[in-house]
Order: structure tokens, then C-alpha cells, then sequence
């Protein structure tokens, strides 16, 4: 099962909070990342990043499901 974390810092173009795999290529800097767990799919882990993150979306390359903006 794959541990996902979000990014404390928002996107400036859409002003979302970007949910990753730990695995991603395009990780934010470790200081703005929030970890979330261990999650079978991107779509618990937005769920639970958006308790903390009302913008919270998935990462265009390793949760693109879960990407909508």
C-alpha cells in the first residue's frame, strides 16, 4: 500500500494542495510535506488531506485519478 503526503504549500496558479505518492518524482521539499498515511488508492488520500487542505487535489503524474485541476 502506498503512504501519500500532501504538500503544505499550495499551488500559486489553482491554489491547491497537491496529494503525492511517497515514490513521486515531484515531491515537494520535505519541509512542506504533510504525511497521510498509508492509503490503498489517491482517492482515500485526498479524502483525508482535505480534513487539513479544503483545495487538496492529486498530483497530475502519480495520482492523476484523483487530479482535477
Amino acid at each position: 500500500m502506498p503512504i501519500y503526503i500532501v504538500n503544505k504549500q499550495a499551488q500559486p496558479d489553482t491554489g491547491d494542495h497537491e496529494v503525492h505518492e511517497t515514490s513521486c518524482g515531484h515531491l515537494p521539499l520535505a519541509h512542506n510535506q504533510q504525511h497521510l498515511g498509508y492509503f490503498s488508492n489517491c482517492y482515500d488520500a485526498v479524502r483525508e488531506a482535505k480534513k487539513y487542505y479544503r483545495n487538496a487535489d492529486g498530483c497530475a503524474h502519480c495520482s492523476s485519478a484523483c487530479h482535477t485541476s
